[in-house]
This record gives C-alpha cells, sequence and structure tokens, in this order.
C-alpha cells in the first residue's frame, strides 16, 4: 500500500506538471517532439534493436506515430501496449493493415488479431510518462500497468521526458522501477542500474 505522503506528492506533482505541459504552444510541441527523436536515434540499443516496444502518444504526450510508422517502413518489428484484464499489457504488432482500437481508457491500441510478441524477444522499450527524474524514475498515470511490465523485461527501457518536464527527484516506492535511460530534447541521462 503507498504511502499517503507520497500518494499525495505524486497528486500534486502530476497536476503541477499537466498544467506545465498543456501550457506548451503546438508549435513548442512539434519542436520538442522532433529534438526527442533525434535523440532517441543517437543511441545505439535503439539503433540496433530489430523489435521495438513504444507507445502511441496521446494528449501532451509526445507524438510517436510518425517515428512508430518511420520504423515500420525501415522494416522494424514495432509493438505497441495492449491492455488486457488484471491491470496488466501485452504487447501486439503494429501493421498498417490492421486499424488500431479504442482501448478501455481511449487510447488506440492494436487489436486482438495483432502478433502478440512475448517480452523475450523485445530489445528496446519506449515507456511513457508524465515526466521523469535524472535517476530515470518515472511519474506515470497511476496505473501500474509499466511497472507490473517493466518488472519482466531484461531489454534497453527508455524514457522520453521534455526538458520542462524534468525533475531532480520523482518521489518513488519499492514497486518503482527505473528505465536504463532519459532522453529529453537536450540531454541524455543513464537511469540506476536495476
Amino acid at each position: 500500500m503507498p504511502s499517503t505522503t507520497v500518494t499525495e506528492e505524486k497528486r500534486r506533482l502530476r497536476a503541477e506538471l499537466s498544467a506545465r505541459a498543456r501550457d506548451l504552444s503546438p508549435a513548442a510541441r512539434r519542436e520538442s517532439d522532433a529534438a526527442l527523436f533525434r535523440q532517441l536515434a543517437q543511441l545505439p540499443a535503439f539503433q540496433r534493436a530489430e523489435t521495438l516496444f513504444l507507445f502511441l502518444g496521446v494528449g501532451d504526450e509526445p507524438d510517436t506515430l510518425p517515428l512508430i510508422r518511420a520504423l515500420h517502413r525501415e522494416g522494424k518489428r514495432v509493438l505497441l501496449p495492449r491492455c488486457i484484464p488484471g491491470r496488466r499489457m501485452e504487447c501486439r504488432r503494429f501493421t498498417p493493415e490492421l486499424p488500431l482500437v479504442s482501448s478501455p481508457f481511449g487510447i488506440p491500441e492494436p487489436p486482438s488479431e495483432a502478433e502478440l510478441v512475448p517480452p523475450g524477444e523485445i530489445g528496446f522499450a519506449l515507456v511513457p510518462a508524465l515526466c521523469y527524474d535524472r535517476r530515470g524514475y518515472r511519474l506515470g498515470h497511476g496505473g501500474g500497468y509499466y511497472d507490473r511490465w517493466l518488472a519482466g523485461f531484461s531489454g534497453f527501457s527508455v524514457g522520453l521526458c521534455r526538458d520542462l518536464l524534468l525533475q531532480s527527484l520523482v518521489p518513488a516506492e519499492e514497486h518503482d522501477l527505473p528505465v536504463h535511460m532519459v532522453v529529453t530534447e537536450t540531454l541524455l541521462l543513464p537511469g540506476d542500474a536495476r
């Protein structure tokens, strides 16, 4: 059970950073996204991965759809999360021939007939968050889906975080897992070793 203090601090930080993210103009958001993806493209783990688990950015998150489509065109096996019962998720292959469907949360995800890929076949994972800290800990949206998934993942994990939202320290609990690297528009930060 999370401590009330940590829960309250996460709630406060979510509200503050959500407001900050919403204040970005569409032009500033596009510029930020382009810089984030340029930085990401420099990572050797990203370059060499043949199977990548990404997320489809929604709301104020980076718009990853152009990246997803570009990697698919390059012949990479691109996976997206699909929510399943028990507050878990699985990795399903993105293909333009299979239209995305709306999840219970309203987030587009691959349909159930898309290829299911086990975590052991994935070399690289891009993990969404509202923000990250310099150690690689994230403040997500509170569902715990990625923390549960990361516990069984042995590949290289990366978090995208706009410079505007990067924190020195995010409140973390025992079940929270850091990513291996945080990528901002201007920084590549190694996370805590797991």
